[in-house]
């Protein structure tokens, strides 16, 4: 059963990387981590925490929750079906914070690696649409004033409910 890195954050010796962490992301050590000999393309996405959300122009922080027996297996299970849209792809890493996130700092990364940049840019599109929708993780906002857990939040759905628009399509 897989589980959650200790931190601080370290590349796996397979082709894919998935962790949570009360730490801040390792995000170019990710891009240097996928990025081989046979992959002509690395497509790294950072999700940034911003300092506003919808009708809300002054977030001042935001923090995260994962219920980690369930988000870790998930996440390997969308590393697994981008591998099954994609079969050229070689590299899958899906990182994500937990506690207190910094504006600017990342929360989330993506690191997908393949050949040629289809593969890569398609997978790592599905990759963070799949964990948005079907990983448990909640996100609380805080700013002056006041705070709010799970502001946009959605129903977390199982891997196999999405439909293929919802998760960044197929190959």
């Amino acid at each position: 059963m897989p589980t959650a890195e200790p931190s601080p954050l370290r590349p796996p010796e397979g082709d894919t990387w998935v962790a949570l962490s009360p730490v801040g992301l390792p995000s170019e050590e990710a891009t240097r981590w996928a990025g081989r000999p046979d992959c002509g393309a690395v497509v790294t996405f950072r999700g940034t925490a911003r300092d506003h959300s919808r009708e809300r122009p002054d977030v001042t922080e935001l923090a995260y929750e994962a219920y980690v027996e369930q988000a870790v297996p998930r996440m390997d299970r969308i590393a697994i079906e981008a591998r099954r849209r994609w079969p050229d792809l070689r590299c899958v890493a899906l990182l994500h914070r937990t506690g207190v996130v910094a504006i600017g700092e990342p929360a989330v990364v993506i690191v997908t690696s393949s050949p040629h940049r289809e593969a890569a840019y398609a997978s790592n599109r599905f990759c963070i649409d799949s964990l948005k929708a079907t990983v448990p993780i909640w996100k609380r906002e805080a700013w002056d004033g006041g705070e709010h857990w799970g502001t946009d939040a959605q129903h977390v759905v199982d891997l196999e409910d999405l439909d293929a628009d919802s998760a960044g399509g197929s190959a």
